[in-house]
């Protein structure tokens, strides 16, 4: 009988967890430790947005990050002056410990100075990515 509870107690933390994770992925956020973190042309490859810049870390692997490429590119074409650039995590390794990523895919909203303003972990909805925007200009 103890065996069934603590199966079902841990099948319950596991249901839990991923509802939670699930929640998180892709939202577009404010993270504290991004405060003060630049990006810059010579770091990207490309110049800057003139109004913002989003900043997509990608691996060969990821099938999310397709659909990232996707909605970020569809952005990038609605709003005059943003800029989407693709980066592959693992040919710029100094660039993910720098930046704190630990997952791909992982978007950056950069600023026109290239500060980093917002993040999202996870393939993040056109809607919010859009919205993000607005509040990096």
């Amino acid at each position: 009988m103890t065996g069934l509870v603590v199966c079902v107690a841990v099948l319950a933390a596991a249901s839990a967890y991923g509802v939670l994770q699930r929640r998180r992925s892709g939202r577009v956020r404010v993270r504290r430790r991004d405060d003060g973190k630049r990006l810059g042309a010579a770091e990207l490859g490309v110049e800057l947005g003139e109004r913002a810049t989003l900043v997509q870390f990608s691996s060969a692997f990821c099938a999310p990050c397709r659909a990232t490429r996707r909605v970020l590119g569809e952005v990038a074409g609605l709003v005059p002056g943003v800029t989407h650039v693709e980066i592959d995590a693992e040919d710029h390794l100094d660039l993910v410990r720098r930046l704190d990523i630990l997952k791909t895919p992982t978007v950056l909203v950069l600023d026109a100075d290239g500060r980093v303003v917002r993040r999202a972990t996870g393939q993040p909805r056109k809607a919010d990515v859009i919205a993000a925007l607005g509040e990096a200009v």
